[in-house]
């Protein structure tokens, strides 16, 4: 099933912004045949549990491949959350549930989850990467590249000035929502506590965070919600939304055009607003930000947010 640029086109201002997205410097015009993408092997996921959430029609097998050396999953069928646990001896008994980035076509599994998770480990926290379905794309490598630089450009050209903000895949929302309830009710087994489990997203991942609180699912809005470049634009919120955190670069090739309706948005339903908007730094700068710019600092605001509101302590 080749990718259809109408049926869920991710709002791009230009194809830079789509390879920006992927950590990628290239030109706008560029081909499919210049990104550099390489195939690798599935890494070992040993502990990583099925969310039986469903599967997805039509999906070639999964595939695991390399964006600018960072690896990257598509074609995910089955969503599955992986534990990454804190020494017992440091346990907070906080969490955070994570889903990176990518256009609800891949994700970008090392930058945008496994790091983050590795080090909010280190700090004591339990990390649970979410590894959510997606949207089918082209077995071969080729068709893939041109499939999604046709999906990108149609999206480009239907020019999103500011424009209204979009929605997650329901498939993935799903797995948002089954994650946040397998935590919630695993917290013996994890040593988590169930009033302190904070979802973390990455521009896509973002997204689909903002809709995990809108939707208000029993069981699944977290306690704290952490949005790294996240769509800006306006969106209705529930009252008793949870503190929100955003990061962000002014320079975001997405989403800099559409203000700040997002946090402005949380204000006005009432709930607590950090953000931290980076001068430079373009969309996609993941967890470690964009070298020589102030993005590179963003995790560190994350961690004292954090712990104002508890969760580095037991």
């Amino acid at each position: 099933m080749a990718l259809n640029p109408g049926k869920r086109a991710f709002p791009m201002t230009s194809i830079r912004s789509i390879l920006a997205t992927w950590a990628l410097a290239v030109p706008a015009a560029a081909t499919a045949q210049s990104i550099p993408v390489a195939p690798m092997a599935a890494p070992p996921q040993a502990g990583a549990i099925p969310l039986g959430t469903g599967g997805v029609a039509e999906m070639p097998p999964e595939s695991w491949f390399t964006l600018a050396g960072r690896p990257t999953v598509r074609n995910v069928a089955t969503a599955t959350l992986l534990p990454v646990l804190p020494d017992k001896a440091n346990a907070t008994g906080a969490a955070v549930v994570i889903a990176a980035g990518g256009g609800f076509v891949m994700e970008s599994m090392e930058a945008e989850a496994m790091k983050p998770a590795r080090w909010l480990a280190d700090h004591g926290i339990a990390a649970f990467v979410l590894k959510y379905r997606l949207d089918p794309t082209p077995a071969p490598m080729e068709a893939f590249k041109q499939a999604a630089l046709a999906r990108f450009a149609a999206a480009a050209a239907a020019g999103a000035k500011g424009g209204a903000s979009v929605a997650a895949p329901p498939a993935a929302l799903a797995d948002a929502q089954a994650a946040m309830r397998l935590v919630r009710a695993q917290t013996t087994r994890w040593g988590v506590d169930p009033r302190r489990v904070a979802y973390m997203g990455f521009s896509a991942g973002a997204i689909m965070g903002i809709d995990l609180v809108k939707a208000a699912a029993p069981g699944t809005t977290p306690d704290l919600f952490a949005a790294i470049y996240p769509a800006m634009a306006p969106t209705p919120v529930p009252a008793g939304a949870p503190p929100l955190f955003v990061a962000v670069a002014s320079d975001d090739e997405l989403f800099g055009k559409q203000g700040y309706g997002l946090p402005e948005s949380w204000r006005r339903a009432g709930g607590a607003v950090e953000l931290h908007v980076y001068e430079r730094g373009g969309h996609g700068f993941g967890f470690d930000g964009k070298p020589g710019t102030t993005s590179a600092g963003w995790n560190a605001a994350l961690l004292g947010w954090l712990g104002a509101h508890g969760w580095l302590t037991k």
